[in-house]
């Protein structure tokens, strides 16, 4: 096979859904001296990108874009270790937490997966978070984005309270503060000043991509 026949094999792969076919094509690749971050940008990422415009216009719905983002990560662990050195550069840092009080984490991971896949370190604190765990998270891993989620509108003032804190302790400006959830709105969001309210995972995923470029721009 041809580059462009693995890298077409790998991104069907994504595209189908199929766990089985992207453990095999990417093995297949990667003995074939693919190079990984070829595999994964020219492979993998586009297979991604159509799985999101199918899910954007209605021909693919949540479950398969969570079924996608789990079939990328399979392709991930097998290309991973075929990186050289610390393996692909990392676009970013992001913490993500579902707010204090609120067990709900579906959109959260989806989030997190696609991320990711991005080539995001995801530092994913779960459910139920408390501020001060946000908080302590945000001052050890020094991200560049906050993400927050929150489905029970009880619990929406716990994302209002961590931009506060994040205030408090002199570091609010050094990070983009992205929320999701269904009862969010884009005018809650900037009532507590928020920088963005996803409108889904896709687009919430574009936003963060969007931030740490023009972030690399001006540097």
């Amino acid at each position: 096979m041809s580059t462009e026949q693995h890298l077409a094999a790998l991104k069907e792969s994504i595209i189908n859904l199929d766990f089985d076919a992207i453990v095999k094509t990417a093995q297949e690749a990667m003995e074939s001296g693919i190079d990984p971050d070829v595999a994964i940008n020219d492979g993998m990422v586009p297979g991604m990108a159509i799985v999101g415009d199918k899910f954007e216009k209605g021909e693919y719905f949540l479950s398969e874009l969570v079924v996608a983002a789990e079939v990328m990560k399979e392709g991930l662990k097998v290309v991973t270790p075929y990186l050289k050195g610390e393996g692909a550069q990392k676009l970013g840092k992001v913490v993500i937490a579902t707010v204090e009080g609120d067990q709900h984490d579906l959109g959260k991971n989806i989030v997190s997966n696609l991320l990711r896949v991005q080539g995001f370190d995801v530092i994913d604190l779960g459910v139920d978070v408390a501020t001060d765990r946000i908080i302590n998270a945000v001052k050890e891993h020094q991200p560049e984005i906050v993400g927050m989620s929150a489905l029970l509108t009880l619990t929406m003032p716990k994302m209002g309270e961590v931009i506060e804190a994040l205030k408090a302790a002199g570091i609010r400006e050094k990070v983009k503060v992205i929320l999701g959830g269904t009862p969010i709105t884009v005018e809650f969001a900037a009532s507590i000043g928020a920088d963005h309210k996803a409108v889904n995972a896709l687009e919430g995923v574009k936003k963060c991509v969007e931030w740490v470029s023009s972030q690399e721009r001006r540097n």
